[in-house]
């Protein structure tokens, strides 16, 4: 067996920042990262717009709580305050940390780091690394769990956390490359496993944020807070679904439709094109929907809008975007220099998640906490993001969380022994269900439910949801859930068996698209990215709360849990 004091599933910048927190506080401490990919490709590396901070370099009237007023209205008053205010007061501090570790953030020309504008914020407060802020963060992270003495066991797929008389003692996993099993046991298991974009058919989303964390976590019996919140970044590159990130509309790009008006002047007037993306999505959907969408040959009705950056000139799109002009013009052939690229809604980030608290423990429910499990990042929920996330606290938030919760873990684990568990039963376990996967006489291909089931979600949760749509979805849902127990594989070997990895993470979209569709269904409101047309007012009475589902094969059981408002009351959100 395995053993460490700590194991972090994950190595994108909750995971990396956490265990670079815990060596720095207690370099005794032994800890694993495990990653299915390298953890330079986590999706961490394609964060491009920036990270919020209030360093006050380009606007001296800024503060942290007018940042977590922004924050907390753009949630549409679902995020937890005492957790915002924790996210905005410490956001400086960790990038001047990030800075001494060698991040290289873009200057201004007295060398101080650049700030630029980013929906929802009401100060220029988003420090960049040109349009490639994840991939200059993560590069110094990773290079500090190699300094660190950090094991770091990459292309390991985790199938289980193992979780007995409510405490967390470990994982099983096996290795990619060979198909050996493992079990590891530890004082304290941390989830930062990503997001889960890859439920939906169109996502900014690499391959491999199929929701396996969240997964696991329910299957374990644990609740997941608000899956009902799935934000569209309104600018997904046409057809391709990747991201042209909103520092492009930061940088001063124009949203145009197909009589060639800037549509927003009639949704946000004050916030233009740098409103808060649920608002910012359901304009465009309106727009494509009323038929002043755009066709490839440029005639109107079609499925996107375009984004124009044209008026801002070569030197500009170069020296500030030069991924967008590179994205547009290997995935559409657009030279944005000349010509506009062409945009639509793209899922792009999950609000909910594991419940924590602000130190990154994992809840049981409403008041109870699990011994020995974290969470941070995009997989957890300590809801500094509510019902919508605005740009650029997304990286804030694992920079914050994961050290925040790395200093909890290397408290935790002072003076406590590793867990007792039985390796042989869970190794057992393991080797059963890979076999069964194996040998299955089934009928259908992997890849024919996946894209039958993104195509269920993304037609029966997307930007737009009614009672009617979304029930459909469920049983349809149902029926998939059935047929993937049918599912194939053509590979029966251990070597590099990447058909077993997607059988095992259509098992994680599965659970993880039931849960979305169960606790929107059962939201009667709309708030933040939640919009329904049959109830599409806000409903603080009935449903100022948090979402928490709880899983199981037999249905999902919903429960809820009370808001922390200690700064600002809940108010109409106009931009």
């Amino acid at each position: 067996m395995i053993e460490y004091d700590v194991v972090i599933v994950g190595g994108g910048l909750a995971g990396s920042r956490a265990a670079v927190e815990i060596a720095r506080l207690d370099p005794s401490l032994s800890i694993a990262v495990v990653a299915k990919t390298h953890p330079i490709r986590s999706h961490s590396v394609a964060a491009q717009g920036g990270m919020a901070a209030t360093l006050k370099n380009v606007d001296e009237t800024d503060s942290w709580e007018a940042h977590a007023f922004d924050t907390v209205k753009g949630s549409d008053y679902l995020a937890d305050q005492d957790a915002v205010a924790i996210l905005t007061q410490e956001a400086p501090d960790v990038v001047i940390d990030l800075e001494h570790m060698g991040v290289l953030f873009s200057r201004l020309a007295d060398g101080r780091i650049a700030q630029r504008a980013f929906g929802g914020h009401s100060h220029n407060r988003t420090c960049y690394a040109a349009d490639k802020t994840g991939h200059a963060i993560l590069h110094e992270l990773v290079n500090n769990l190699r300094r660190y003495g950090v094991h770091i066991y990459d292309e390991w797929y985790v199938m289980r956390l193992i979780l007995e008389e409510g405490q967390a003692k470990g994982l099983v996993m096996f290795r990619i490359r060979d198909g050996e099993l493992a079990v590891v046991r530890a004082k304290a298991v941390m989830f930062a496993t990503g997001g889960y974009g890859r439920v939906y058919n169109t996502t900014s989303n690499d391959y491999a944020s199929t929701g396996d964390g969240l997964a696991m976590t329910a299957a374990a019996g644990l609740p997941l807070e608000d899956m009902e919140f799935v934000q569209f970044h309104p600018t997904g590159l046409y057809p391709a679904g990747v991201l042209i990130s909103e520092a492009v509309r930061g940088e001063g790009a124009y949203l145009i439709n197909s009589e060639g008006e800037r549509f927003m002047q009639r949704y946000a007037p004050s916030r233009m094109e740098l409103a808060p993306r649920d608002i910012t999505s359901r304009s465009i959907a309106r727009e494509i929907r009323a038929g002043r969408g755009i066709h490839l040959d440029g005639s109107a009705g079609g499925p996107f809008v375009h984004l124009d950056v044209r008026h801002l000139g070569r030197d500009k799109i170069m020296s500030r975007i030069p991924f967008a002009w590179e994205e547009s013009h290997r995935l559409a052939g657009v030279d944005a220099v000349h010509e506009p690229i062409p945009v639509r809604p793209t899922v792009h980030y999950s609000m909910g998640g594991i419940p924590v608290n602000t130190e990154g423990q994992v809840r049981s429910s409403a008041e109870g906490l699990v011994a020995g499990f974290f969470a941070a990042g995009e997989t957890a929920c300590v809801s500094v993001h509510g019902a919508n996330r605005l740009g650029s606290n997304s990286l804030l938030e694992c920079v914050v969380y994961g050290r925040r919760t790395g200093a909890a873990i290397a408290r935790y684990v002072q003076n406590r022994k590793l867990p007792d568990l039985n390796e042989q039963d869970y190794l057992e376990q393991a080797k059963q269900q890979i076999q069964a996967l194996i040998d299955r006489p089934g009928q259908y291909r992997i890849a024919e439910i996946r894209q039958a089931f993104q195509d269920c979600m993304t037609e029966h949760c997307g930007v737009f949801r009614t009672e009617a749509l979304m029930k459909e979805g469920l049983e349809q849902i149902k029926i998939l859930q059935q047929q993937a127990e049918q599912v194939y594989l053509d590979d029966k070997g251990t070597l590099f068996n990447t058909e077993l990895i997607e059988a095992l993470e259509l098992q994680s979209l599965l659970i993880v698209g039931e849960m979305i569709l169960t606790g929107a269904l059962n939201r009667q409101e709309s708030r933040g990215a939640h919009a329904r047309e049959d109830f599409p007012d806000r409903d603080d009475t009935n449903f100022l709360q948090h979402t928490l589902a709880y899983y199981s094969p037999a249905g999902i059981e919903i429960r809820y849990m009370p808001v922390n408002i200690t700064m600002f009351q809940p108010q109409e959100r106009k931009y």
